[in-house]
């Protein structure tokens, strides 16, 4: 749980990166770590993707120790401990993917600044690149962390130091120990296609919408055993956040009422076979594929229905601030 620790600690530790990182470049970085128009109405905003290419930014490829040291820095700061740790392992992996495809070239993430840490006006950043986009909102009232993206290429490491690694192993195992527990009729329930959708179905739209998943089974039709799985398995996402905003992400879950979320898998059911899984909540979702490369090149997605981007925060300061919401995105 969240102890001592609140969000307004979480902002001024990421405040004091966010300083940190800028005061260890040189001007021409800086204009590039806010490259375009830097404003939080601007459509960039809600822009991204988890796929290879260039990004609008600052590139960490060329960067020196410690300049890439204060974009770790910063990067914990959207995270728990677990959480920094899977962002970093995402990192390591496609470091090993580069290798054995003979291009071990440097990291490639673009850090992208929009809005002034300095000061009460809300401001946001992200740190994007392949199979890891992370993108913070922070104003006076909180923190918001989605989309939040990890994938993991190959999900399964065969060879090398990493031999073994899965980075993404939880996030997997947990839904197939509750898809493999439930009795015939209700895994009928869950169960949506013996084919597997060949990526996450909301892909990188700027609005998830649930309603491109599937119903799926549940949890108020789940046994007690099967239902803390399913706790297990969301919390498994929701901790990828500091933990303040973790608890209150979770405690809304439950205030709301757990019984009406779902979950719904498809493909095999076996550890190898290509697969996929969806949690649709009130207020939040979650998807996992694992199906390319012969299932073994994994996807995960943490998307908020209302407080992507942090639109529900910087509409409520707006509202305040200026008398309205029509200054909002």
């Amino acid at each position: 749980m969240s102890g001592t620790r609140s969000q307004t600690d979480v902002t001024a530790a990421m405040r004091e990166a966010a300083h940190a990182l800028l005061s260890v470049l040189d001007p021409a970085q800086v204009r590039q770590l806010r490259a375009g128009p830097g404003r939080l109405d601007a459509p960039e905003l809600r822009e991204w993707t988890y796929l290879p290419g260039r990004r609008p930014g600052l590139c960490t490829e060329g960067l020196d120790a410690g300049q890439r040291a204060a974009v770790d820095a910063l990067l914990a700061t959207a995270h728990s401990a677990a959480g920094a740790e899977l962002a970093r392992g995402a990192i390591e992996v496609e470091r090993h993917r580069r290798g054995t495809t003979g291009s071990p070239d440097a990291d490639r993430y673009w850090v992208r600044l929009l809005g002034d840490p300095a000061g009460d006006a809300p401001w946001a950043w992200r740190l994007n690149g392949h199979h890891l986009a992370v993108h913070v909102l922070v104003t006076a009232a909180g923190i918001r962390v989605t989309p939040h993206f990890v994938g993991s290429e190959p999900a399964r490491i065969s060879t090398g130091e990493q031999s073994g690694r899965r980075l993404l192993g939880p996030e997997e195992g947990l839904a197939r120990e509750l898809v493999t527990d439930l009795d015939a009729g209700a895994r009928a329930a869950a169960l949506f296609a013996a084919t597997p959708p060949d990526d996450i179905l909301t892909r990188d739209d700027p609005f998830a919408d649930p309603g491109r998943l599937p119903d799926g089974l549940t949890y108020a039709h789940l046994a007690p055993r099967q239902q803390r799985l399913l706790e297990r398995l969301l919390r498994r996402y929701l901790d990828r956040a500091p933990v303040p905003y973790a608890d209150e992400c979770w405690s809304e879950a439950v205030a709301r009422g757990l019984g009406s979320v779902s979950f719904a898998w498809a493909g095999g059911l076996a550890p190898g076979d290509r697969h996929y899984y969806c949690v649709r909540a009130p207020d939040f979702l979650i998807e996992y594929d694992n199906t390319q490369d012969d299932g073994n090149h994994a996807h995960s997605v943490w998307r908020h229905i209302r407080h992507d981007w942090g639109i529900d925060l910087l509409r409520g300061h707006y509202t305040e601030q200026h008398g309205g919401p029509r200054s909002a995105p």
